[in-house]
C-alpha cells in the first residue's frame, strides 16, 4: 500500500501513458479531455439549439468513460490514497511566491489564499480564467492534454504549434501578467 503513497516515478508514469496512446491510436481513437464537453452537451441535447452539438456523440462515449474514469481516480488518489503530499518547488521560486503575498507557497499543495476563504475578486479572476481558457480550448481545436499528448502522438503539426503557443502563454503568464495581478 505505500507504493500508492508516493508519487510513481517518471520511468513508470511515461510508459504507460505512451502505452495507452499506442493502444488509441492503432484503434484509431484520440484522446482528448476538452472533447468530453461537446460530447455531454450533445447528448443533453444541444445539438436542437447549436449545430456544433450536431454529431453522433454515442460514438464518443468511450472518451466519456475515460473522463469519469479520471474524476473518480482523482477522488479516490486524494481521499484514500494521498498522504497530503507538499510539492516540491523551489526555494526561489517559493521566495517569489512569497513576495507576492502567497505565504503557503512550500506549505500547502494548493496556495491556500486562493482557495480556503476565496474573495469576489479571486473568484472573478478563476471565472475570466475559466472562461478564457474554454476559449482557448475551442479555439486550438483541443486541450492541452489532446494535443500534447494525442496530437504530438500523432505527429500533428497543428498539435506542435499549439504545445509551443501553450507554453509561450504559460510563460507570458508566469512573468508578465501574474505578477501584475498580484
Amino acid at each position: 500500500m505505500e507504493i500508492f503513497l508516493q508519487s510513481w516515478p517518471w520511468y513508470v508514469g511515461g510508459p504507460l501513458v505512451a502505452l495507452i496512446m499506442l493502444a488509441l491510436i492503432l484503434l484509431g481513437k484520440s484522446f482528448g479531455v476538452s472533447a468530453n464537453f461537446r460530447t455531454m452537451c450533445a447528448a443533453l441535447g444541444g445539438g436542437k439549439h447549436c449545430d456544433f452539438f450536431q454529431f453522433d456523440w454515442k460514438a464518443q462515449k468511450w472518451n466519456l468513460l475515460i473522463l469519469a474514469g479520471a474524476m473518480i481516480g482523482g477522488f479516490v488518489a486524494h481521499n484514500y490514497l494521498s498522504a497530503d503530499q507538499i510539492p516540491a518547488i523551489s526555494e526561489q521560486t517559493v521566495t517569489e511566491l512569497q513576495a507576492l503575498g502567497f505565504e503557503s507557497a512550500g506549505k500547502a499543495y494548493a496556495p491556500t489564499e486562493l482557495f480556503s476563504n476565496p474573495s469576489i475578486g479571486t473568484l472573478l479572476l478563476l471565472l475570466i480564467g475559466g472562461v478564457l481558457a474554454g476559449f482557448g480550448t475551442r479555439y486550438a481545436g483541443g486541450c492541452t492534454s489532446g494535443h500534447a499528448i494525442s496530437g504530438l502522438s500523432d505527429l500533428q503539426l497543428p498539435s506542435l504549434i499549439a504545445v509551443v503557443g501553450f507554453f509561450i502563454g504559460g510563460l507570458l503568464m508566469s512573468h508578465l501578467i501574474f505578477p501584475l495581478i498580484f
